[in-house]
């Protein structure tokens, strides 16, 4: 079984290749993440609600997931598009951008998007006695609030997760707020975390999408000696049918996603 064991459910996706032609950018919506309201102003982050140290029982997985995210010896067989360190199933109407550090040419993470919406997704290696969900999401909660943005902890269809919102400058000189999902997923000595932005943050349906597309990824770790929190190594996809290869810029999470209701 996967990473997490339960009895296969039938996948929520199908399809057997990429639309080349789709060259959509995702859409620059200004949807809210749901229960924000209208209060826009920087607020200190609630403590965080971790269900396992506060010694609760874990989530039941939605009927929607699969088993994964995958290791690379237990996925299951389907088709997918191999990235080196991680393998993605073919959906279709999805489009695949790699990102690619222009410096040094280094494959640095891979943007999913589906329907005006995109799912960064980046794999690192993990020591065998411990994960690093926990770590990294204390890390990025407290640089998004040094950055005057807001940061909470909730329950996910993956564990807690973190929900973000980082002031911007709009071109007009006024404060905007970018919003984001981090999720993090602790694997068998590597750690996946994956950013939802766009408009899935506030469609209950598209999300699901994205947990389901997420829940069929597969991380390749190897055997050689990492050091934790490194990044596994990624490469372009070779010749696929009906894949659409594009080469953007070098990785920034926190500078990601759609602007949203304007203040000031």
């Amino acid at each position: 079984m996967g990473l997490f064991s339960r009895k296969k459910r039938n996948r929520a996706e199908t399809g057997d290749e990429l639309d080349p032609r789709d060259e959509r950018t995702p859409e620059q919506g200004e949807e809210e993440l749901p229960g924000q309201g209208e209060d826009l102003a920087p607020q200190e982050p609630e403590e965080d609600r971790d269900e396992e140290r506060a010694g609760g029982e874990p989530s039941p997985r939605g009927e929607h997931l699969e088993d994964g995210p995958f290791d690379e010896a237990e996925a299951p067989d389907e088709e997918r598009i191999d990235l080196g360190g991680l393998q993605v199933p073919t959906i279709d109407g999805m489009e695949l951008r790699m990102e690619v550090d222009q410096r040094s040419s280094a494959v640095t993470g891979a943007n999913l998007v589906l329907g005006g919406s995109s799912l960064q997704v980046q794999a690192f290696a993990a020591p065998k006695s411990r994960g690093l969900w926990e770590d990294v999401r204390r890390s990025l909660r407290d640089s998004v609030v040094t950055q005057g943005g807001t940061a909470e902890t909730r329950s996910g269809a993956f564990g807690t997760e973190l929900i973000t919102r980082l002031p911007v400058k709009r071109a007009d000189g006024r404060t905007g707020y970018r919003p984001a999902r981090f999720i993090g997923i602790d694997g068998r000595r590597w750690f996946l975390r994956a950013i939802l932005t766009g408009k899935a943050l506030g469609d209950s349906e598209q999300s699901r999408r994205f947990e389901t597309l997420l829940s069929r990824l597969v991380v390749v770790r190897g055997t050689g000696a990492m050091a934790p929190q490194e990044l596994i190594p990624l490469h372009l996809p070779g010749e696929h049918p009906g894949l659409d290869q594009i080469r953007s810029g070098p990785l920034d999470p926190l500078a990601r996603g759609p602007e949203i209701t304007e203040v000031g």
